[in-house]
């Protein structure tokens, strides 16, 4: 879950609906300079499901004690975090191996950030075994989808980098949105030209990646209280509305 505290208290946005705006994102993705999302299906499922293993945690979340809200996405115990990634790319299969494969990646991705020598010695050893479960899986994806005909045109690992960074640009930017972040940069953006960074103002980005002159998007939250039940918290819906910088 995020958390975003306002003038009016927390707003927790669940990971899911956080990348449902990842998803939109993808979507509306695309123009001369950015060029176009391929295979456009696969991947914006990919965006849109990123996470997807949180689905069930974000239905009853543990409580902080500390806080009394609900653990965000940053807080939650490693053991609890890891059972989400593990589930999440697992889920996708069903519906597409490429979006699972990029998901997983996303997943690995994040836990390569951490710093294992700062962990308890039995998460870490826990992170480790992950990241190989993840390798392994990834592996046989890449195998799979080279092998079909239908998929092997996207699946160079060249294009599935691209991909994959896209999946992580469209991550961010949604959490600058439902945040409320600052400023913030979007790095190493692919183009048509090679990478770009994105400058991320309010509800503004340069350079522009969007065909539209205008893109909104939007998620849903819970307007919440310390100590209160989740179920019991008002629903709240967030819409943005973003325009290319002047």
């Amino acid at each position: 879950m995020l958390l975003r505290e306002d003038d009016r208290g927390w707003l927790g946005i669940g990971q899911p609906s956080h990348a449902w705006v990842s998803g939109q994102l993808a979507r509306a993705w695309g123009n001369q300079q950015f060029g176009t999302v391929e295979p456009i299906e696969e991947v914006c499922l990919a965006a849109e499901q990123h996470d997807v293993g949180f689905g069930a945690w974000d239905l009853d979340p543990l409580q902080n004690p500390d806080t009394g809200l609900p653990y965000s996405f940053i807080e939650m115990p490693i053991t609890e975090h890891l059972k989400v990634w593990r589930a999440g790319p697992r889920r996708l299969i069903t519906q597409s191996r490429y979006a699972a494969l990029l998901v997983s990646m996303h997943g690995e991705r994040l836990y390569r950030r951490r710093n294992l020598d700062a962990l308890d010695p039995r998460d870490a050893d826990d992170v480790r075994a992950y990241l190989a479960e993840q390798q392994a899986l990834q592996h046989e994806l890449r195998e799979s989808l080279r092998d079909d005909p239908a998929a092997a045109e996207y699946a160079s690992d060249q294009h599935i980098a691209g991909n994959s960074q896209l999946i992580w640009t469209w991550d961010y930017i949604s959490l600058v949105l439902c945040l409320d972040w600052d400023r913030r940069t979007a790095r190493d953006v692919p183009t048509l030209d090679g990478a770009v960074d994105i400058e991320i103002g309010e509800l503004t980005l340069h350079p522009w990646p969007f065909s539209a002159e205008a893109v909104t998007v939007r998620c849903e939250g819970r307007r919440l209280q310390p100590g209160q039940a989740l179920d019991k918290a008002p629903w709240e819906t967030v819409t943005y509305e973003l325009r290319a910088r002047s």
